[in-house]
């Protein structure tokens, strides 16, 4: 299985080649704007997969692939947004959550 690390550089390398086939320029606004459309983007699968949004000929499975690729999206613009930003996530990981599973009486 790939480190985040490695899923952030694998990540990086098809947002480049994204961004230079589209002619998009990546700069800060643009890592912080893609975190909130693919989130909305993500939602609005989610809606659609509850019966709270429009289904249109969608098939059930189709709305579920559709939930499952804007979960990947999302997760990829987080990647990016780090790696623009300098955040080492793993590092912030073990720090904001991991350390809870260090204290006493955490679940083993």
């Amino acid at each position: 299985m790939a480190t985040l690390t490695e899923l952030s550089e694998r990540v990086e390398q098809v947002s480049a080649i994204y961004a230079a086939r589209c002619a998009i320029r990546r700069d800060a606004d643009w890592f912080a704007l893609k975190l909130q459309e693919e989130a909305g983007e993500l939602v609005a699968e989610y809606l659609r997969g509850s019966g709270r949004g429009r289904v249109a000929e969608r098939s059930d499975q189709a709305i579920r692939t559709a939930l499952e690729d804007e979960a990947a999206d999302l997760l990829a613009q987080v990647l990016l947004f780090c790696r623009h930003n300098d955040i080492d996530v793993e590092a912030a990981l073990e720090r904001k959550w991991f350390a809870h599973l260090k204290r006493p009486g955490a679940a083993p």
